[in-house]
This record gives C-alpha cells, sequence and structure tokens, in this order.
C-alpha cells in the first residue's frame, strides 16, 4: 500500500484535531489579529503552534504506545495529576462550548438574515441537532462527514487568501500605525491568541480518546503512521491560522473597524471581510464556509468533552465503569447541552467575555498540561525506542518555559500598571 493510501486510511484523530481547532482561534482571534495588529502578529501565532506541538504530540504517542488514554497517564502519575486536570476540564466545560455555539449561532442567523432577538432558540437548536448527531451517528460519523468540510473548507480559504493577497491591503501600511502590542490590552489580547493557538492545550487527550474510538473498529497504526497522522492535521491548522491573519491584514487593517463583542454583529463582519475583495456573488458562499467551520468544531469539541468528562469519571470513581455505554455517552452528551444552553442565555450574544476567560485559562495551564504530558511519554511505561528525542524534549521545556514567562508577565502588567 502506497503512503499517501495509508495516510489516508489512518485519517481520524488528526483531522478531528484540525476541524476542532479552526474555530474560534482562527475564524476569531486570528482574523481580529490581522485586523487590529497587522502582519507582526504572525510571530505569536507560530511561536504558539511550535511551542505548544510537542503538548499534542505527547497524547498521540502515549496512547500508541501503551494503548491507553492521556487521562488514564495522569492517573498512573498520581490521582493530583487526575484532579487537576479534572477541574481544568470542569471549567472548559462552562466556556468553550458555550463560547463555540454563540458564534456559530450568529454565524447562523447572519446566514439567513434572522432577527438577533432569536439567538437564544437558534443555540438550542443547534445544542438538540448537534447532540442528535452524535448520539446516533458517533465517531464514524463525525470522521466521514469531517473529511469533506475540512477539504472544502482549506480549498476555500486558499482561493481567497491568494484573492486579497493579488488585490493588496485596503489601506497602505504607511498611512495607519497600530495599537501598541505590550501594554495592559495587547497583552491580553496575546494571551488570548495563545491559548487557543492552535487550540487550548487540554485538548491533547480528546486526541487520544479519539484514537481509542477509532481502533476499536480498525487495526492500530504503527507509532510513525499515527504521528504522521496527527502532523497532517496539526500543520494543516497552522497553515489556516495565517490565512486568517492574512485576510484580516488585508481586509480590515488600517480602517479602524473594531470586530464586535456580539455574535451577530461579529458574524456579519467576517462574512463582510472575506467577501470585500471577492465580490458579493461570493457571500452566500463565505456565509455557509464560515458557518460549516463553526458547526463543525462544536460537533467537535461536544464530543470530545462528553468523551474525556465520562472517562474521567470513570477513573476517579473506577466502580462506576462508564466509559464505551451508550446510554451514558448519550445522557453525557445532553448534560453538557443543558450546562452550555443555560451559560449561553445568561451571556447571551455577548461571546468576548466567554471567549476572554476560556482562552485566559487555557493559556496559564498550558505549561502545566504540557509537563504532565511530557511525564507520561518519559514514564516506565514508554520504552526508550518510543520516547520523545532529546529535540522535542528541548522544545517541549522551551515551550513550558516560554508559556510560564508570558503568563507572569501578563500577572506583572495586571497587579503593577
Amino acid at each position: 500500500m502506497s503512503k499517501l493510501k495509508v495516510l489516508l486510511k489512518n485519517l481520524g484523530p488528526g483531522l478531528l484535531f484540525a476541524s476542532m481547532a479552526i474555530g474560534t482561534s482562527h475564524l476569531v482571534l486570528s482574523t481580529k489579529a490581522g485586523a487590529q495588529y497587522g502582519w507582526v502578529m504572525a510571530i505569536p501565532i507560530l511561536l504558539a503552534n511550535i511551542f505548544k506541538y510537542p503538548f499534542f504530540e505527547f497524547g498521540v504517542r502515549y496512547t500508541n504506545v501503551t494503548g491507553k488514554t492521556l487521562t488514564e497517564g495522569y492517573l498512573n502519575r498520581g490521582r493530583g495529576y487526575l484532579w487537576f486536570y479534572a477541574i481544568i476540564t470542569l471549567i472548559t466545560t462552562f466556556t468553550i462550548l458555550a463560547a463555540l455555539y454563540t458564534v456559530t449561532a450568529g454565524l447562523f442567523i447572519n446566514l439567513f438574515q434572522i432577527s438577533e432577538t432569536y439567538i437564544n432558540y437558534i443555540s438550542l437548536a443547534l445544542f438538540a441537532f448537534i447532540s442528535l448527531l452524535l448520539i446516533i451517528g458517533k465517531y464514524r460519523f463525525m470522521e466521514v462527514s469531517l473529511k469533506f468540510v475540512v477539504s472544502i473548507l482549506f480549498l476555500a480559504l486558499l482561493v481567497t487568501t491568494i484573492v486579497v493577497l493579488l488585490k493588496g491591503p485596503v489601506v497602505p501600511v504607511s498611512d495607519f500605525t497600530s495599537p501598541p502590542i505590550f501594554d495592559s490590552m495587547g497583552i491580553l489580547f496575546l494571551i488570548s491568541l495563545m491559548g487557543w493557538m492552535p487550540t487550548t492545550v487540554e485538548a491533547s487527550s480528546w486526541v487520544s480518546l479519539w484514537s481509542v474510538e477509532k481502533w476499536k473498529t480498525q487495526p492500530k497504526p504503527s507509532l510513525r503512521e499515527s504521528l504522521q497522522e496527527f502532523k497532517v492535521g496539526y500543520f494543516t491548522t497552522s497553515l489556516l491560522a495565517i490565512f486568517f491573519l492574512i485576510i484580516g491584514c488585508m481586509t480590515l487593517y488600517g480602517t479602524n473597524t473594531a470586530l464586535s463583542g456580539n455574535a451577530v454583529t461579529f458574524a456579519d463582519q467576517i462574512v463582510q471581510l472575506f467577501t470585500t475583495h471577492i465580490g458579493p456573488w461570493a457571500y452566500i458562499l463565505i456565509a455557509i464556509s464560515a458557518f460549516a467551520t463553526m458547526f463543525s468544531t462544536c460537533m467537535t469539541a461536544h464530543d470530545a468533552l462528553a468523551r474525556v468528562s465520562l472517562d474521567i469519571i470513570d477513573l476517579l470513581f473506577s466502580n462506576l465503569k462508564l466509559s464505551g455505554n451508550k446510554r451514558v455517552f448519550a445522557f453525557g452528551v445532553l448534560a453538557l447541552a443543558c450546562i452550555n444552553f443555560t451559560v449561553v442565555s445568561v451571556f447571551k450574544s455577548n461571546m468576548g467575555q466567554l471567549v476572554a476567560l476560556a482562552t485566559f485559562v487555557s493559556f496559564v495551564v498550558a505549561p502545566i498540561v504540557g509537563y504532565m504530558n511530557l511525564k507520561n511519554v518519559m514514564s516506565e511505561e514508554i520504552p526508550e525506542a518510543n520516547k520523545p528525542n532529546k529535540p522535542l524534549q528541548l522544545l517541549t521545556y522551551l515551550g513550558i518555559l516560554f508559556l510560564s514567562l508570558f503568563s507572569v508577565y501578563y500577572f506583572y502588567i495586571v497587579v503593577f500598571n
């Protein structure tokens, strides 16, 4: 079998990772970074993707070698590790899904020109519909459907990026001075951007769980094949982040247009900036693509949070034996829908606060989770030949140091300025 056929056969966890990541961090934060600060924001985007890579790779590596989920690895290191991750997951449960569904509801309202007053009803319908898809279609449906969504999205964004580059910026760069990056507002935005770039670090265990689920229906690939499949998904998310940055730079940078924190207004601004350089004829295509992007992100994140929550409960209270029970999984999906719909109802259409809270938590805990993942892959469970090499270990420590120092600097700004 050719290498390409092997890669296509193994596509799954890495693909779901890409679909889950290409959401708020890309559509919202990368675009906003380019619109407000310009090309310079490519640096933190690339740094976040480079420094966080080992954190996610270790989830794939540990699960492939041991056959265990990353959360099982945390328990093997000590119950304190798992309890810490459980608290992070609890916070994530009340922020990430609510933020994702709010943005998606805003895009839906924009697409079909529905009144903003119906945003709660649209959110409820999305929660119900996606929950139904996850319960009936399960993992296999997600994997198959997202192969088409990610492929179409990549092509659409590639064409859009090329078009806006050929047409050039709306405002000459020399005519505009971007706001400072290293003041309190700039640092807060960097925290948000890097906290969810390419996605939240605790999602490393989500990829682990998807891998285990995929291997229930097909033979487990080699470690090399698993890592290769994941790298394709990871590289795709990094490249698309740059695409969104370019689109923001070319269409909004220098125009003094502030992207709204209101989900419906923001959705309209996003779709309008995509079509500015292409033409009104492309509006419907871009609107559908943007909605499909967020819809797939909601689906993957919802599935992952249900799986990881049940896995954590199962490990902490081993007598329950929840994992693998279809009815319990269905209950978990519906429980998450109810909890996050309540959060959406409270915050209504202002998703800015949700995104800020979720990304801040993700950024602060990233180096800790990264260290936990390193402990897993350097444990006695992993044969020496399958442990990360020295350069990858060095990159891990640099990533932990970089993110830790940035967090300390942020607290310094908040306390003394």
